[in-house]
Parts: structure tokens; sequence; C-alpha cells
């Protein structure tokens, strides 16, 4: 939790101090042209980029993955791997996840599948349970990352 609170404040810090000087930029990526969503895809501030919350939905069939929390957790990172991608960003500039699960005991089976992705220096992550997520999925991941 310290950790979480220094990152918070490091990060509001430096956004504070950029702001001051004039020098942030802030651009907003849609999630698509054709799709009104009321959130962004992704949002950049200087060399931050934050994504929103992803879901283990197949962009091929609109549908969640099918095969449980493991499949739904892959799929979740296939999505923001692509996201990060499209925003000049990749896996290995994730410094911040936020996982949250449907069931907290489904935990260990998502970690297995999550930590394939972050296999050297994983960034820093929380994850909690809640009563519910959008679709009915069974994880929501989001992340924010560095990018140039």
């Amino acid at each position: 939790m310290k950790l979480i609170l220094n990152i918070m404040f490091v990060t509001a810090f430096l956004f504070s101090q950029a702001t001051l000087a004039g020098k942030v930029e802030v651009e907003h990526y849609a999630v698509s042209e054709d799709t009104q969503l009321p959130f962004s895809e992704a949002v950049r501030v200087g060399h931050i980029l934050y994504l929103s919350g992803q879901i283990g939905i197949d962009p091929a069939t609109s549908k969640l993955a099918e095969g449980g929390i493991a499949a739904e957790t892959r799929q979740t990172l296939e999505n923001i791997k692509a996201s990060l991608e499209k925003h000049g960003s990749s896996m290995a500039e994730v410094v911040k996840c936020t996982v949250y699960l449907a069931d907290i005991n489904e935990w260990a089976a998502m970690n297995k599948v999550y930590v394939t992705y972050f296999p050297g220096n994983p960034p820093a992550r929380s994850a909690l349970g809640t009563s519910g997520l959008a679709l009915g999925s069974r994880t929501e991941i989001e992340c924010m990352a560095t990018v140039q």
C-alpha cells in the first residue's frame, strides 16, 4: 500500500510540476473512431500512458474468451499488449497494473497467466475482488506504462 501511495504521490507531483511549467501534453485516444463510448482507450500525459481497464473480449468474435479465468486473463493481457503497442509502448514498459477479479479465489489461476506476460522486472500491482465486472467478465486489468 505504501508503494502505491508513493507512486501516486510522485505521479501527481510530476504532473503538477509539468503543468506549472506549461510543458505537459495530454492526448486522448478513442476506443475506435466508429464507437462512441464514455471513456478513452488510453490517455497519454507526457511520457506516461494510462490505459482504461481491459477485459478478455476476443476482438475477432466480440465475445469473452471461453475457458474461465485463465483464458480471460490471457485475452485481457493480449488486449493490453495490443493497446500498448498501438500507442507506442510495450509490456516491458508497464510500471503499474490494477487487477480486478469477480472472485478473489481465482487469484492464483489469474496470476499463473499474468506472470508469463511480465517475465522480468514485473510492474507494481494491486489485485482486488469485486462484486461484478462489465459484461460478466472474470477479470479486468488496467495498466500505466512509459512511452517515448
